[in-house]
């Protein structure tokens, strides 16, 4: 059943369109859009589909008809297309092969030096859309939500997708990802940090283990802001998860939230300042981390190793992904509309740079594959994807 909620306060101008689905949520009809940061009482009410970027903005939208997802709910009106990428060649890299393996190697003497143990080092990847699409709009991210579903299904698949004629209404995000970022239900708060990747099972290494149980730690201090002191516990260590095409390493930790967390004003500000980035890619000491990822990376990361999901204010809940095998759009350098995917791998001492790489290509090419022109869908070890 869907519903209407009432007029919103600060409507978008005319002309603003958009749809959303997450964690079996489906929305149409934008209707406003708020910066849960610097407007943390809007969001005390009301259904909101939630995008972060890894640099900290973070932005929600309210539609005004929203379902629970099946085949009969629209996403937006209009006809349904069919999903038009990038040609596989025209995908380039933020980092080459060796410039990534230099940033290993500056976190390894980082590491050596203590400054840090961990920390996660990304590129992106980037592809002109092809000829007459100019910009994306709800029915592609539709479009390429369906193509991501049907080659590499994810627990945590999302879309947010809005177009309007103010450039920070607009948004365009879809993730096929498997990491759930921040969970809350029922005053328990879930969080299940994924570390370690391999091909199977038989191939995740002791360098894996150790940097999820790393991770895990942060993930429990960052719990340990919001929750009943003696409450963190970690019901899954280690376990290992099999996604199309390769396995993870994840670990669960979940609390009981502060009662003033459970329905007190501002809880969902205070949440995402106590554990945002998510500890899983960013680093430990995560201040230190994000301090070094800033001087090594190229691009900003944006949506993607950010946040993506919903918060039901009413309800008290939230289901909000990790923001990996992310795609979004928006204007390249050229002023032209490009489509992005991020790659990335966490990097201790035991790191080896030449397999940090390859991590990272195994990653995106599956997802790159089938966001790309189906004409040639090889994965070349400059840093491009291509014939």
């Amino acid at each position: 059943m869907s519903s209407t909620s009432a007029p919103p306060e600060r409507p978008f101008t005319r002309g603003a369109r958009g749809s959303a689905a997450s964690g079996g949520r489906i929305a149409w009809g934008a209707a406003e859009r708020v910066d849960p940061v610097a407007e943390p009482e809007r969001l005390d009410t009301g259904l909101w589909f939630v995008v972060a970027d890894f640099e900290g903005r973070v932005r929600a939208w309210r539609f005004e008809n929203s379902a629970r997802e099946d085949a009969h709910a629209p996403s937006e009106p209009g006809d349904r297309r069919a999903w038009r990428g990038p040609r596989a060649g025209d995908w380039s890299s933020s980092m080459s092969r060796e410039e990534y393996r230099a940033a290993v190697e500056e976190v390894r003497a980082r590491i050596f030096d203590g400054d840090v143990y961990q920390a996660n080092v990304c590129r992106v990847l980037t592809a002109p859309l092809p000829t007459g699409v100019g910009s994306l709009g709800p029915q592609d991210a539709e479009a390429l939500a369906a193509v991501l579903a049907a080659g590499n299904p994810a627990p945590y698949a999302a879309r947010v997708a809005v177009v309007a004629p103010e450039p920070d209404d607009a948004v365009w995000v879809v993730s096929a990802s498997p990491e759930l970022y921040l969970r809350v239900e029922g005053g328990t708060i879930t969080s299940a940090p994924i570390k370690g990747t391999a091909l199977t099972a038989a191939g995740l290494l002791a360098k894996d283990r150790a940097e999820n149980v790393m991770i895990t730690d942060l993930v429990r201090n960052d719990l340990q802001q919001v929750c009943v002191p003696g409450s963190i516990e970690v019901p899954h260590l280690l376990e290992v998860q099999e996604h199309p095409g390769l396995v993870h390493l994840v670990s669960t930790v979940r609390g009981a939230l502060l009662p003033d967390l459970v329905t007190g004003p501002r809880r969902w500000q205070r949440l995402l300042a106590a554990t945002f980035p998510p500890g899983s890619v960013s680093g430990a000491p995560k201040e230190s981390a994000l301090s070094l990822i800033s001087r090594l990376e190229r691009a900003p990361r944006g949506p993607y190793c950010g946040a993506v999901g919903w918060i039901d204010a009413d309800a008290g809940t939230a289901e909000l992904a990790v923001g990996i095998r992310t795609f979004w759009s928006e204007k390249g350098d050229s002023g032209v509309p490009v489509l992005r995917f991020g790659t990335g791998a966490g990097i201790t001492w035991e790191s080896d740079p030449a397999a940090e790489w390859e991590e990272t290509e195994l990653k995106a090419r599956r997802l790159v594959a089938l966001a790309s022109h189906p004409a040639a869908r090889s994965h070349r070890p400059d840093g491009r994807l291509g014939a």
